[in-house]
């Protein structure tokens, strides 16, 4: 086949880093797509997009291979790659950032922090900002700073007709409400997001343990703890099978206050040890970043939104679930939300789930493909049993076995997003799995 009109860094099944370039962080999903198309700058994009129009070939969106259902990929299909597009513009006395839609969070910390900025994201350096803010974006700044959606003020991508537009609050104003967490790859190509940022120096961080045995009621008075705190608190909650119990997080008040927010917790439920440090947000970020989540691996992952305490009742029973978990590793995790995400209302922007009190999060992996069946019977068990404490569905968690999945990421703000997506996107030329539709 010949690429003529096709620029960038082209890679196909005959070039030697071919495995490489495809690959994505859940391995246990293999896909081998036709063409890979490195864009350098949205030049690249509009013509790798209209390369594969024209052609009807299959194509699919990736930016740094995060998506945990690979929708990212496609057998015998494109896939347009920006994760070489990653410069970052800061414009430190206005507060503001236009970054390109490749760059990684960790990049991005990195650079705003030289100005003594930051946005509220998550705490994985390689995963990509743009999936993280079309989805909505949840981290340790979230409760004071709201989502990472929320700090968004322009955002630039290629539409269904090939050409490059802005949606803001200025300009194509549908748009805009739904890239606030309708999920990326709906809508367009993102080729760049213009962030609102904020002043940051000193945070604190903590880390508090508890032992096995302690389950029901460190579980459930960290619940309390976390959600009735002020907003300066943003902190979770992992429990894994290996029987560890660890709630960490950051407070953006004094550390005085810290230690009197911890001794709080500490007298509900006397933990086996605690820390509690000042230091940097920099540093705090590298501290909670995990790079082993950022290799490649089999695994499955699924969560959904919490709105009621979980009862003595529910926890006992995730302690169960994880007293049955197909390996040690498998967790089961919970952040707090509420504070400045839930001042907004869950129909001003297309992310609804405001009202949360948590999310929760429960992960299992594998490294023999003939295990796999164990952990998805796993992750659907948790998913049956506690399905009477959830509501809805966190659509940066993908999970292609929910049943309704429309609703479940999107709830009352489906029928909007689609009218939109029918708007902009009239033939659905950009489609996958659970795209809307």
């Amino acid at each position: 086949m010949k690429y003529n009109g096709l620029t960038g860094k082209i890679i196909t099944r005959q070039d030697l880093d071919y495995h490489k370039s495809r690959t994505n962080i859940n391995a246990s999903i293999p896909l081998y797509p036709r063409i890979i198309i490195f864009c350098q700058n949205k030049i690249d994009v509009q013509n790798a997009y209209r390369w594969a129009v024209r052609r009807s070939i299959p194509f699919r969106i990736r930016s740094r291979r995060h998506h945990f259902e690979n929708y990212s990929l496609i057998n015998d299909g494109i896939i347009i790659d920006v994760s070489e597009m990653n410069k970052i513009h800061v414009n430190g006395e206005k507060s503001i950032a236009k970054i390109e839609a490749g760059a990684k969070l960790g990049d991005v910390y990195d650079t705003l922090w030289k100005y003594r900025k930051t946005i509220p994201a998550g705490t994985s350096a390689d995963i990509g900002i743009t999936g993280l803010t079309l989805g909505g974006g949840i981290g340790y700044l979230t409760r004071f700073y709201g989502l990472t959606c929320d700090q968004l003020l322009e955002v630039e991508c290629i539409n269904a007709t090939g050409h490059i537009i802005k949606a803001s609050n200025k300009s194509n104003r549908d748009l805009f409400w739904a890239l606030h967490g309708g999920g990326g790859g709906n809508f367009g190509i993102v080729t760049s997001l213009t962030y609102q940022l904020h002043a940051i120096n000193k945070v604190n961080l903590f880390t508090i343990e508890w032992d096995w045995s302690d389950f029901q009621s460190a579980l459930i008075a960290w619940q309390k703890w976390a959600i009735h705190a002020d907003n300066e608190l943003t902190t979770s909650i992992k429990m894994k099978a290996n029987k560890t119990i660890i709630a960490e997080g950051i407070y953006l008040g004094n550390l005085e206050n810290m230690k009197k927010l911890i001794y709080s917790l500490r007298n509900e439920c006397k933990p086996q040890k605690f820390q509690i440090k000042e230091t940097t947000f920099i540093h705090a970020f590298r501290y909670f970043n995990n790079p082993n989540e950022n290799l490649p691996s089999s695994f499955k992952r699924s969560g959904s939104f919490i709105e009621k305490i979980l009862s003595f009742e529910a926890v006992s029973k995730v302690k169960q679930l994880l007293e049955q978990a197909p390996n040690e590793q498998t967790f089961f995790k919970l952040q707090s939300l509420g504070g400045k995400i839930a001042e907004i209302q869950p129909k001003e922007t297309a992310f609804y789930y405001r009202k949360a009190l948590m999310v929760q999060e429960y992960r299992t992996d594998w490294t023999k493909q003939e295990d796999g069946w164990k952990g998805f019977r796993w992750i659907e068990n948790v998913r049956q049993t506690l399905s009477n404490y959830t509501f809805g569905e966190y659509v940066n968690f993908p999970d292609r076995s929910i049943p309704n999945w429309g609703k479940g990421y999107y709830a009352e703000n489906y029928p909007r997003l689609r009218q939109i997506k029918n708007d902009f996107d009239p033939t659905n030329r950009f489609h996958f799995q659970q795209s809307i539709h």
